[in-house]
């Protein structure tokens, strides 16, 4: 660091000196630093290697079966589809097979509804309050017991039913001169009926099946019904679970004639559906990756690992991977075979009319290829960013590299500020020197002046 009074006695100027010297004594250290930032840089576009490569990796980690399940298994389903889905659809799962089944006599869950006009309800006076007990689904059901406060009106009764949460929804409509109070189970289904018991001075709202006590029954408990293949089938609701394995049925019309129902294999949308998201996760990591290493010869910008012999390796294995072969006696041994082709910049574009077509001539050996290609690619992948992999071991280089650069700028930032100092007393040491050869020379110019005969001006 330079010393603002250097120079003072001298008349030199010693710090800009020291600092021309002490630029120079830096240069080692500013190549260290620079040389740093390389190895710094090239971490991060390693780091971005690794990332596209990552992403690479989980598509393709997505081509392969689980433990213990056949790539058949794994890409063939079974899609139900009906005739008329207006009347009735369906989904499938672990235990359906490929059949057909028709639905016929079709007839819907439908929840109890009663109610009563305000007219026919006695409601006690401010004070006298009660309770309605209200049972839903049979004697075995549990029974809620509502609290109701005498002199409410309609709507107040209806509120509180809601918010007891009893099994029943409650609302009033009003038919242009009197409020009538519509109770509605909340399930359907026969067993699903509504029992209502009042007490003392509540009796008005009793209502039981059989039992109306001035309700109207505006829609009495049903349970679904279908004949599936002439087979009568019942569920309290309108969806059909269990009769047919694996199979969940959706009544959604009551229908005499009803409806065919058919499950068949889907070979084709699993498949279709995987191989085209490796092929767009393929082609974001492969830009990714060459633009690390490209030269753009408009900009003549060069990528941050061009020339990187990791770069290199890397691309020329996931490059390498897309020759994967089936292997075996099919006669879809390639990527090009499943509509799968390579184009000039490096990338995929996928036929699925061709893979389409591949699939319907071949469903099994396809399928298992595609999941060899997943497996190629998730092991190849693994070898390149996993522990022990090429990536990994390059970037601990570097960062061992770092540490080492870091360790050498440190010594040299010792050397240089106890250079700094050397010179620094150097030249305070000339500053003195110089200060007094300078008062020095002032003294004997005072002295040399003063004696006779010194000329002092022009003759006259």
């Amino acid at each position: 660091m330079a010393i603002s009074s250097l120079g003072i006695g001298s008349g030199l100027d010693l710090n800009s000196i020291l600092s021309s010297l002490m630029e120079v004594e830096q240069q080692p250290l500013i190549a260290l630093q620079k040389k740093e930032l390389s190895y710094q840089s090239r971490i991060s576009s390693l780091g971005t290697l690794r990332s596209a490569l990552a992403s690479l990796q989980s598509a393709a980690a997505t081509l392969t079966p689980d433990s213990g399940k056949t790539a058949v298994e794994k890409y063939q389903t079974l899609r139900a589809t009906a005739s008329d889905s207006s009347i009735a659809t369906a989904t499938v799962s672990t235990g359906a097979i490929a059949t057909s089944y028709s639905l016929t006599n079709i007839t819907l869950a439908k929840a109890e509804q009663i109610r009563k006009s305000g007219s026919d309800l006695t409601i006690p006076a401010a004070g006298s309050n009660g309770t309605l007990s209200i049972q839903v689904g049979g004697p075995t059901a549990d029974t809620v017991d509502v609290s109701v406060t005498g002199g409410s009106t309609l709507s107040d009764i209806a509120t509180a039913i809601n918010g007891a949460k009893a099994g029943v929804t409650a609302s009033v409509i009003n038919d242009g001169t009197t409020d009538h109070l519509i109770l509605t189970a909340d399930a359907t289904g026969a067993a699903n009926t509504i029992k209502v018991t009042g007490s003392t001075g509540w009796e008005s709202f009793d209502y039981s099946t059989g039992t109306a006590n001035s309700w109207t029954v505006r829609e009495a408990a049903t349970s679904a019904s279908v004949d599936i293949n002439g087979l009568t089938v019942t569920s309290d609701t309108n969806t059909i679970e269990n009769s047919i394995s694996g199979v969940s049925i959706s009544l959604l019309k009551e229908s005499a004639s009803g409806t065919s129902l058919s499950i068949s294999k889907d070979s084709t949308t699993n498949l279709t559906s995987a191989l085209t998201t490796f092929v767009k996760a393929y082609n974001a990591s492969a830009t990714t990756i060459r633009d690390l290493g490209a030269y753009n010869a408009e900009t003549k910008v060069a990528g941050a690992l061009q020339g990187d012999s990791t770069w290199r390796s890397a691309q020329s294995q996931v490059r390498n991977m897309l020759l994967t072969t089936a292997g075996g006696t099919s006669a879809y041994q390639t990527l090009s075979d499943l509509g799968v082709a390579i184009q000039a910049d490096g990338s995929l574009k996928l036929d699925t009319a061709k893979l389409n077509k591949a699939i319907s001539a071949d469903f099994d050996n396809v399928a298992a290829f595609v999941g060899k290609i997943g497996q190629t690619f998730n092991d190849g992948i693994s070898g390149l960013i996993g522990t022990t992999g090429t990536l990994t071991s390059a970037t601990d280089n570097s960062n061992r590299v770092i540490k080492d650069l870091q360790s050498r700028q440190e010594a040299l930032e010792l050397r240089l500020t106890q250079t700094q100092a050397r010179y620094q007393k150097q030249f305070a040491a000339l500053d003195t020197l110089l200060s007094g050869l300078n008062s020095t020379s002032s003294w004997l110019t005072q002295q040399l002046a003063s004696l006779p005969g010194a000329y002092s001006g022009s003759d006259n």
